[in-house]
């Protein structure tokens, strides 16, 4: 009834999955992850036993194949369930019991794997895996993780229809602020096309909380300087006892750019966003 996909990136510092189903808030009972730990995806009758069972086991070392057996050999409904998890290491293990509704399976490899029931057809996973691979390792995880969950989702995903999709990725000190080590956690719950909405909210999610590319600062000086200073002005943010970068950094956080605010400098995304609201 769901299909998804487990992952770590390729550097060792990400962990994540992507899932969409024919199910309300599948974003709520399949995935967890915890940084440098590991991931977890349970579905078909999902085991909630097995998330923070999973990730405990992770965290002592414990590897992915093994985990896989010890929470399946421990449940007597195993043969419904299906579970994928990857460790820290970036080993991939699923697990299909006899029982998952057709077609079930799943495809593992070196830092990932792909698991789906009641799907079109084994062609579902199949593309998940060919997507992920061709994403290339220098991909952001959030990014390799959609291409694969879009691919199966192309290649008939759950037989029964569409209804919600979730991303999650963690990262130490990946949270809003660094408060947190949650990188990504966006869910489409109940939608005619979750999965293409998933893809919206994570370019909305990027433009809001990712971090500027260090080739796309700007320092605020000589016409640039100017031309902010214009632009904040049209917008009410003229308070001359205020510094030039203050007044920006006062705009950003009304406009919720806040984390892409570095001192002196602006991001050429923030420039734009600035030059669209004075047009407005």
């Amino acid at each position: 009834m769901t299909f998804s996909i487990v992952a770590r990136s390729a550097d060792g510092t990400q962990w994540g999955v992507a899932v969409a189903s024919k199910f309300l808030a599948a974003g709520a009972v399949v995935p967890a992850a915890r940084a440098g730990v590991g991931a977890v995806a349970t579905q078909s009758f999902v085991n909630l036993h097995y998330l923070p069972d999973g990730l405990a086991l992770l965290a002592e070392g414990v590897p992915a194949q093994e985990v896989v057996d010890r929470l399946t050999g421990a449940d007597e409904l195993r043969e419904q369930r299906q579970l994928g998890v990857v460790d820290a290491a970036g080993a991939g293990a699923a697990f299909t019991g006899a029982e998952c509704i057709s077609w079930a399976g799943s495809r593992s490899g070196h830092g990932y794997t792909a698991q789906g029931n009641c799907l079109a057809g084994e062609q579902v996973v199949q593309a998940m895996e060919e997507a992920f691979l061709a994403s290339g390792e220098n991909e952001q995880l959030s990014h390799r993780l959609l291409a694969a969950l879009r691919a199966g989702d192309a290649a008939g995903g759950d037989r029964r229809g569409r209804q919600s999709a979730a991303l999650l990725v963690v990262t130490e000190g990946g949270g809003y602020g660094g408060g947190s080590d949650v990188l990504v956690d966006l869910r489409a719950d109940d939608h005619e096309s979750p999965v293409d909405e998933l893809v919206r909210l994570l370019s909305l999610h990027e433009l809001y909380f990712g971090k500027p590319n260090p080739e796309d600062l700007h320092p605020l000086e000589g016409e640039l300087t100017a031309e902010v200073d214009g632009l904040l002005r049209r917008l009410g943010y003229d308070d001359d006892a205020l510094p030039l970068d203050a007044r920006l950094f006062d705009w950003m956080g009304w406009s919720n750019y806040e984390e892409r605010h570095v001192p002196g400098q602006i991001d050429v995304v923030v420039l734009v966003k600035l030059r669209e609201a004075a047009a407005a």
